[in-house]
């Protein structure tokens, strides 16, 4: 999955790792990220969150500048990447206690998204959260010119992308046995979401 360029990467890391010390206070979990893109941001959050197990994922086209990341940080918490791809791929058979995804919702067609929060209902245990940081719409508006734009720009490069309504992935989530934890704004208009799978109802 395509994540925005390094640049942005690099202004969002710092912020985004101020919630993740909220969220994960340096408990041993284990973290599986979706779309890792350069894995910048696998590296930068191992290198902080040391008892943290971080695995990185992609599509097979953007695992060598994944690899060549992960031999550069050599640091030992790092894993992957594994080959995931929703919709072609299966989630991986190990049990992770935070999914971490950044910039890939408005990648993602929108039939996607709601495969990709299926399988996350499914497959993670309850009180397991999901972390997913990206620009997102709210009463049916834009949050600024430049996401709009941004949208715009996304739809010329493909009809199913753009950005997503924050009303229907937190329905989604909900309908898939998760609750809002916390949404975080982030800097240059784009917002964290985290959610908390609850107990699974038979």
């Amino acid at each position: 999955m395509d994540n925005r360029l390094s640049t942005p990467s690099s202004r969002n890391k710092g912020p985004i790792l101020e919630v993740l010390k909220e969220i994960i206070q340096n408990d041993p979990l284990r973290v599986f990220e979706i779309g890792s893109g350069s894995a910048e941001h696998a590296v930068h959050f191992a290198k902080y969150f040391k008892d943290v197990i971080w695995t990185t994922s992609d599509r097979t086209s953007e695992h060598s500048s994944i690899t060549s990341a992960l031999k550069l940080a050599k640091l030992s918490n790092l894993r992957g990447p594994l080959a995931f791809e929703v919709g072609k791929d299966d989630f991986p058979k190990y049990t992770y206690d935070l999914v971490y995804t950044s910039n890939t919702f408005h990648m993602m067609s929108w039939k996607q998204c709601k495969n990709l929060m299926k399988i996350l209902g499914n497959r993670l245990r309850e009180g397991s959260q999901v972390v997913i940081y990206g620009p997102f719409n709210y009463d049916g508006h834009f949050t600024s010119e430049s996401n709009e734009r941004f949208d715009g720009e996304l739809k010329e490069s493909d009809s199913n992308r753009g950005i997503r309504a924050f009303e229907d992935v937190n329905k989604n989530m909900v309908k898939n046995g998760f609750t809002l934890y916390n949404d975080y704004p982030m800097p240059a208009n784009n917002r964290l979401l985290v959610f908390t799978r609850l107990v699974f109802v038979k």
